[in-house]
């Protein structure tokens, strides 16, 4: 019986050290998610004005079957510029491009 009782001892000890452990990682790494959410909260909102302002706005085109290409195109938004933009890959003979909005260009 003394071998089950020395042996469990240490155990528990191990355990409860890897819970305590294992609270504060997740401590930390919720206040990394935090902190990262705020950031990418800040970042959208301007981002996100950007997409409804007019002006020029910059796109990276994708195409299937041809090299893809980074292309600015005006519009009174990045859906009106992203429309214009894909009217005129269709015209060049680039039926398969399709632009996504990276942003704004200032300015």
């Amino acid at each position: 019986m003394r071998a089950d009782h020395t042996h469990g001892g240490p155990v528990r000890v191990g355990v409860s050290s890897m819970k305590i452990t294992s609270i504060l990682g997740a401590a930390v790494a919720g206040l990394i998610v935090a902190a990262g959410v705020a950031l990418a909260g800040n970042f959208s909102s301007n981002h996100n004005g950007d997409f409804f302002a007019p002006g020029t706005h910059q796109f990276y085109v994708w195409c299937a079957g041809a090299p893809d290409y980074m292309a600015t195109q005006s519009g009174s938004s990045a859906t009106d510029a992203q429309m214009r933009l894909y009217e005129k890959s269709k015209k060049d003979g680039k039926p398969t491009c399709w632009p996504v909005w990276q942003g704004r260009v200032a300015g």
